[in-house]
């Protein structure tokens, strides 16, 4: 067997020092995310947390940084992630835009709301995140470089 690690993505929008927040059930339970979700082919780090965002909260989501890479294995599932989480502001929402199975429904929740939440949060890479995001700590977007198929070597 090939060992791969999933590729994922997620989202810090705040607003009014309200955080975006996702609330979906997994193994049937509910938990709190960002907004994330996995990286598909053919498709940018960026554009993925731009499409993420709209699916799982109906809000178009404007990058304008990169908090971090974040390497995290699960203990339950054995499934290591390779996540880019990136901050940005949302423009618009889409009140027409159908969330994707699974989301409950997406939130603004304070800091306070969040941590009190701890024990309801998807992975570590939750708190870790938002903890990196309050720090300050931000990179360029053209970090990240695409390179195409095409291009020559």
């Amino acid at each position: 067997m090939v060992w791969k690690p999933r590729v994922t993505v997620a989202v810090i929008a705040e607003q009014s020092a309200r955080y975006l927040m996702v609330e979906e059930v997994v193994a049937g339970r509910p938990v709190f995310n960002q907004p994330a979700g996995h990286l598909e082919d053919g498709e940018s780090l960026v554009a993925a947390a731009v499409r993420e965002c709209l699916e799982e909260t109906a809000w178009q989501f404007q990058p304008e940084a990169l908090i971090g890479l974040y390497r995290w294995r699960s203990a339950r599932k054995q499934d290591t992630f390779l996540r880019a989480t990136f901050c940005g502001h949302c423009i618009e929402r889409l009140a027409e835009t159908e969330l994707d199975t699974g989301i409950v429904a997406a939130h603004w929740l304070t800091w306070d709301e969040i941590e009190a939440r701890q024990t309801q949060l998807r992975s570590p890479l939750v708190m870790h995140s938002l903890r990196d995001y309050v720090r300050g700590k931000r990179y360029p977007l053209d970090l990240l470089v695409d390179i195409d198929g095409n291009a020559a070597p």
